[in-house]
């Protein structure tokens, strides 16, 4: 905790801004994060700046327990361990709810829909949410008139879908590949599904390290992309036969399947990087498998009649975090102080919000942008007055 919060130099500016007046004094915050080092950074600002913090992890496998243990003396509550059963971790999203919470920061929108089934709607201000796969769920509930309270966007803020899910997905994955494993990426034969800002930035990063890497995407656009981009796009039935690594990067359900899996070769590797461990149809691969065993830490290798072996890192949850730790911590003191602030905004502001998903203000954006350029002693250019009035003039 301590390195990670030497190198986020963002979060502390902003923190230091506030500390006078502590904007968050007297509220209750309950936050449903993968648990780390950079999150525990954020949580304990948001404590420094007088909120009583609730914390539980986002996802069974991706709670780092001695950082846990060290956030406990920090914060005012922290329910999560790494490993924890389907009940145990729905059992700490409750304890989190308990605290009666008034801001919720979400990643993935587990807690908020906890929250709206337990009738509490009504008492929350407003939520921050983490992920593309928490927007898209708020928003399906916008679109059926079903979102009881506001949401920030923090996933579509452009400093957050740009670098921490380009950047910071491309290398925290291919992070979590090398550890589990301990193979060579070079020469191998890497399938990435999807083609979205995580696709992208794991396909890049794969080819970086050497690999032949292969697109299957559903979007014309995204798969025109990609093949302007230099990379081979296929579909996945075919993708599959000569694949070496598959990361399904999608956010959706089923991408390798039953029917994939009767066509891999012998030694196919499976990860997701999506946020539900459901990408990678891990009911199915343990029907068609006559034996399952952890032959590495996050590696379990299933072998199928005849003998082939296939073998799914992180059971199918996040490669990333649960095999790794998660985006460096430079990508997360951008995507944290954008939470940070827009907690700030909630609160400021949250009587005067509609119940709809919207965006990151600007001027927030923007100015996370800027405080990262100046703590890497970058300088950039500004337009001139006269460039700016050249800009809004429909005329020559």
């Amino acid at each position: 905790m301590k390195w990670a919060r030497a190198r986020m130099p963002v979060i502390a500016t902003l923190a230091s801004r506030l500390a006078k007046e502590r904007p968050l004094e007297g509220v209750k915050v309950g936050a449903c994060l993968h648990l780390e080092a950079k999150t525990a950074v954020l949580c304990a600002t948001m404590q420094e700046l007088g909120a009583e913090v609730a914390v539980t992890g986002s996802n069974p496998l991706t709670t780092q327990d001695d950082v846990a243990a060290a956030l406990a003396r920090d914060v005012s509550h922290v329910y999560a361990w790494r490993g924890e059963t389907p009940e145990e971790y729905e059992r700490n999203l409750g304890l989190v709810l308990d605290t009666q919470p008034s801001v919720l920061v979400d990643d993935g929108a587990d807690l908020s829909v906890m929250a709206m089934g337990r009738g509490m709607a009504e008492r929350i201000t407003g939520v921050t949410e983490e992920t593309t796969t928490g927007v898209r769920r708020f928003r399906n509930m916008e679109r059926e008139g079903k979102l009881p309270f506001p949401v920030v966007a923090v996933n579509d803020a452009y400093s957050k879908h740009l670098f921490d899910n380009r950047f910071g997905s491309g290398q925290s994955v291919v992070d979590g590949l090398m550890r589990s494993t301990n193979m060579i990426l070079a020469g191998r034969r890497c399938v990435v599904a999807g083609f979205g800002w995580v696709g992208r930035g794991v396909a890049e990063r794969l080819r970086g390290m050497g690999a032949r890497t292969v697109v299957c995407e559903v979007d014309p656009f995204k798969a025109l992309e990609a093949h302007f981009e230099g990379f081979e796009v296929l579909p996945m039935d075919d993708a599959v036969r000569t694949a070496d690594v598959i990361v399904s990067c999608t956010g959706g359900e089923d991408i390798v399947g039953r029917r994939h899996f009767a066509k891999m070769k012998d030694g196919a590797i499976l990860a997701n990087a999506g946020h539900f461990d459901v990408e990678v149809n891990v009911k199915e691969l343990r029907e068609v498998a006559v034996n399952r065993e952890e032959v590495r830490p996050n590696v379990t290798q299933f072998t199928l009649k005849g003998g082939k072996k296939l073998y799914l890192l992180a059971d199918g949850r996040l490669v990333n975090i649960a095999a790794a730790d998660g985006h460096p911590i430079e990508i997360m003191d951008m995507s944290f102080s954008l939470q940070l602030m827009s907690v700030v905004h909630l609160v400021r502001n949250g009587d005067r919000l509609e119940n709809r998903v919207i965006s990151v203000p600007r001027e927030l954006d923007e100015e996370v942008a800027r405080l990262r350029l100046k703590a890497d002693g970058v300088a950039f250019d500004s337009l001139s007055r006269r460039q700016r009035a050249y800009l809004g003039r429909w005329g020559r």
